[in-house]
């Protein structure tokens, strides 16, 4: 059965997509079988999977609204080695229709719940907004991986997402739980940085992921290829910290 993980922040721009990609080619790469689901209208993991958005007959919003099923939508990234339930700008309009459709905040869980069998890890690229579509994600997740830069913002961010974790959990998934957070574009020669990543340490202990992932020029310029980054440069400092994330994670799932 496969465990299901939502990779979430509230705030925007710090990596939630980068490693969304880059994690399900890490598990990939070590022989696990991933589905990524795409939950973000600008579609770009689906991109960064080296999928064509605009050529694309169906997607999660076909799935969300029950017109097709994950295994008609569903696509192959070829350089990732991975599943992917794609997305593109048509997604923007299920915020409206999903307000007036039954369990309208589990309709991805019911649907991932055919699939199960098929995949070790499900991951859910979430937008960086509590919506229904981020609802539906943490709704279907067992837990969420929380990628964050080592600043100031990122902190009161991280308040943020807690007390909406804590929100989900009370009323509509009680399984759900923070697994770890991931300290991303990291830059150990900012002191700033190496302050706030000892403050997490020190507030959240074992619930940071040990591996770290770098700023990285080689993670940056992939997407532009339509590969992961782990695919893109596989010796780069960035993609290998990622492989080690996805092997952090393999072993944190079996103490869960």
């Amino acid at each position: 059965m496969a465990k299901t993980f939502c990779i979430a922040n509230q705030k925007g721009g710090v990596g939630k997509t980068t490693t969304s990609v880059n994690l399900a080619a890490g598990l990939a790469a070590l022989d696990q079988r991933v589905l990524l689901v795409d939950l973000d209208p600008q579609g770009n993991a689906t991109m960064g999977s080296g999928i064509d958005k605009a050529a694309l007959g169906q997607t999660v919003y076909q799935v969300l609204i029950g017109d097709a099923d994950i295994p008609a939508a569903r696509v192959r990234s070829e350089t990732g080695g991975y599943d992917v339930l794609p997305a593109n700008r048509d997604l923007a309009g299920a915020e409206v229709e999903l307000v007036n459709l039954d369990s309208r905040e589990t309709r991805l869980k019911t649907q991932l719940a055919t699939v199960q069998r098929d995949y070790d890890f499900v991951l859910i690229d979430c937008p960086p907004s509590l919506s229904l579509l981020t609802l539906n994600g943490l709704c279907a997740a067992d837990g969420v991986v929380v990628p964050m830069q080592c600043e100031y913002f990122a902190l009161e961010g991280l308040s943020d997402l807690v007390n909406s974790i804590k929100a989900v959990h009370r009323n509509l998934n009680p399984q759900l739980k923070i697994i770890g957070l991931l300290r991303v574009m990291f830059d150990p020669r900012m002191t700033l940085q190496q302050n706030v990543s000892e403050q997490l340490v020190e507030h959240f202990g074992d619930k940071v992921f040990s591996t770290i992932i770098p700023r990285n020029v080689r993670l940056a310029e992939a997407p532009s290829y339509g590969l992961p980054g782990v695919c893109f440069d596989r010796s780069s400092k960035g993609a290998q910290a990622y492989i080690a994330f996805g092997a952090e994670l393999v072993e944190r799932v079996k103490t869960l």
